[in-house]
This record gives structure tokens, sequence and C-alpha cells, in this order.
């Protein structure tokens, strides 16, 4: 099960496997890497928002949403939590293991990179 570190919630394997199948609108899974990880290989279905650009777009975000960060090993994602946090997020969860440890499919290519922040909450809306 999870366990928290610097105050940040931490999920393992299991449970974001769980979290992807479930395929449901929260929490917003997001991948904080560079483009040239992404598309060397991603989990299905999360989009991309590099951790460099979340900074100058931090204020288009909504608070009330729940996130869960992905890096290649838990790190970085790390740090965008606790930036989250720092910025009045409650609900911000990292993957521990990162794309390290992740186990399952995985897909190549530009498959979702953010341009425009409400990308992120149409997700079932359809």
């Amino acid at each position: 099960m999870g366990y928290k570190k610097e105050g940040i919630s931490q999920i393992e394997y299991d449970e974001l496997v769980r979290i992807v199948q479930q395929g449901e609108n929260s929490p917003i899974l997001l991948d904080v890497r560079e483009v040239e990880e992404y598309t060397d290989g991603h989990i299905p279905g999360i989009p991309l928002l590099p951790m460099g650009e979340i900074v100058d777009v931090i204020d288009q975000f909504e608070r009330d949403e729940e996130y869960i960060f992905v890096c290649r090993s838990g790190r970085r994602s790390h740090e965008v939590a606790k930036f989250f946090k720092s910025n009045g997020f409650d609900k911000v969860r990292n993957y521990a293991g990162g794309m390290l440890e992740w186990k399952s499919e995985i897909k190549t290519g530009e498959e979702n990179i953010v341009k425009d922040l409400r990308e992120l909450y149409k997700k079932g809306a359809d």
C-alpha cells in the first residue's frame, strides 16, 4: 500500500495499475518527464506535461481535483507533487517507482502531449 514521504502520499505499482484500469476522471494522472522520454515509452492514456512547463501554468490547474504524477524514477514527480502542495493543492500523490518500475503495457509516440490544460478535465466527458 502507499506511504508518505515529505508529506506527499506515495503510491506503488499495484495501486497505479488499478487506477489506470478504472479509467475514471479522477484522479488526474500526469507524466512530468521530457517529450523525448515520453515518446520513447509511456503509460497508455496518461498525458504529458513536462516538469519545466508546470511553473508557468500552475494557476490554470483546478485545485479541487486529485492529481497523481509520474516520471522516470519517482524523483521529479515527487518534486512536482511538493510544488503543487506548496501552491495550495491538497490532493496530490506521487507514483514512487516511476517508469523504471512500470511492468505493464507501454506506448510509444506522442499519444497525449498537453497543449491546453483544459484537455485534462475533458476525459470521459464525451
